[in-house]
């Protein structure tokens, strides 16, 4: 089972769901330029090939020290699957992610003070049969998930690559992009059957 939210356990060779939100549970994202911005950022960080400032300074690079295994960005909140190769690297690549973000966002809206409601939260997954679950919660989050242009349903479904985002370690356990698909979709199916069989009850009592 996830591990509680409150405790990250800085493990090597762990799974990890990473959330975080906007302060005051605030937007994050309040146009498409700020989605943008944002996965450049992560580009930056977990990219094969070492990004470099105009400077020529290189910015950490965590590719060879975790994986980022799925993602949604939300406006008020996003989420996050890593495995974590090393202790501590998923709490620098945190650090550095978030703080660039806010430094970008509060320049651009001219605004002061935290943009997310904590640094984050993060809960270590104990159990590897839950991976594909979190998956799916993850790309299942906006409504019209399966043409949502912020998450990375594109790379499970083989529409796109980039080296900074591996979703191997999921979608090895489905024969096709095809059957990971339905995975979701029947997810979908089955709430909707229960949320009508419960409502129908719930009329005839």
């Amino acid at each position: 089972m996830p591990g509680r939210n409150v405790i990250k356990q800085d493990v090597s060779d762990s799974f990890q769901h990473v959330y975080a939100r906007g302060h005051s549970r605030h937007k994050i994202f309040a146009d498409e330029q700020d989605y943008i911005t944002f996965l450049k950022l992560l580009q930056r960080y977990l990219s094969a090939e070492e990004a470099r400032d105009p400077y020529g300074v290189p910015y950490p690079n965590f590719y060879n020290k975790l994986e980022l295994l799925a993602y949604v960005l939300m406006p008020n909140h996003f989420h996050l699957l890593i495995y974590q190769r090393q202790p501590q690297a998923m709490a620098h690549f945190m650090q550095s992610l978030l703080a660039s973000y806010s430094r970008y966002f509060n320049k651009k809206y001219k605004r002061s003070g935290p943009l997310f409601e904590s640094r984050y939260k993060a809960s270590m997954i104990s159990d590897d049969s839950y991976l594909e679950h979190i998956s799916r919660y993850i790309h299942l989050n906006p409504r019209q998930w399966r043409d949502y242009e912020y998450s990375s349903l594109p790379y499970y479904l083989q529409q796109d690559e980039v080296s900074w985002i591996r979703p191997r370690r999921i979608i090895e356990s489905f024969s096709t992009p095809e059957d990971y698909l339905e995975f979701v979709s029947d997810y979908v199916e089955q709430k909707k059957m229960m949320d009508i069989l419960k409502q129908e009850l719930a009329n005839k009592i």
